[in-house]
């Protein structure tokens, strides 16, 4: 029987492993999804693979499944970094999902000189990414780090990554990543009011940075996040 139910842990995966339920794991399998017990349940922890388990205790508080066999090895995304300025919560919550969905590695909110919130919940920005990975079939859940603040993230840039900078100053402009070579990367995505001129100014001179334009109308921060992904993914990632 197939397993209808994908469920994120962080236990270790293996043949024969018992695998114990947190309460709010429990709750979800068993009074919402109504599992029983020799249920099946597809399990990742971003380490494993996905794993084929089966219920072996149900109870209300708590419970336990064991793992039977490797259903799919471990796929790695491409090593691209997702950097973008907080929105509005709803909002913000979008691009981490679809970050997590379309293959980013790791998650790194910034506060720009316009960025409108200064403050996040790392922990429920984490949780969406989680929700994301268990939803669309992956096997790794990406990092969704703290908020950092721009200038000192572009103080410590490793020198090794390259960054494509959407400037929505470069509207209409034909910049695209026709001429970038594959590596690490990172994608930075700027805030409703855009970029400061020092901002600005600071990125285009930045010897890793390549500036692309999004089209002939500026986008929304979500949206410019989701076509700035797919453009990537489709020159130098692994839908290419």
């Amino acid at each position: 029987m197939k397993a209808k139910v994908r469920l994120y842990v962080e236990h270790p995966l293996g043949a024969g492993q018992s695998v114990p339920l947190t309460r709010e794991q429990a709750h979800y399998l068993f009074g919402v999804m109504r599992l029983g017990p020799g249920a099946p349940v597809a399990l990742f922890n971003g380490r494993d693979g996905e794993w084929r388990a089966e219920v072996a205790e149900a109870g209300k508080r708590g419970g336990v499944l064991t793992c039977a066999a490797q259903t799919r090895p471990l796929q790695m995304p491409p090593d691209l970094w997702l950097i973008f300025a907080p929105i509005k919560k709803a909002r913000t919550d979008f691009i981490v999902e679809k970050a997590a969905e379309m293959g980013a590695a790791r998650i790194i909110p910034v506060q720009t000189d316009f960025t409108n919130s200064d403050r996040i919940r790392q922990d429920r920005l984490q949780a969406h990414a989680i929700e994301a990975a268990e939803q669309c079939g992956g096997t790794y859940v990406p990092e969704v780090t703290d908020l950092h603040k721009l200038d000192r993230l572009l103080a410590d840039w490793p020198d090794e990554r390259q960054l494509m900078f959407c400037d929505e100053a470069e509207v209409g402009a034909k910049k695209s990543l026709a001429d970038a070579a594959p590596g690490p990367w990172a994608i930075l995505i700027g805030p409703e009011g855009g970029f400061s001129d020092a901002e600005r100014k600071r990125l285009h001179a930045l010897p890793q940075a390549h500036v692309v334009a999004l089209g002939p109308r500026i986008l929304r921060a979500d949206t410019a996040a989701v076509a700035a992904m797919t453009l990537w993914q489709r020159a130098l990632g692994d839908w290419a």
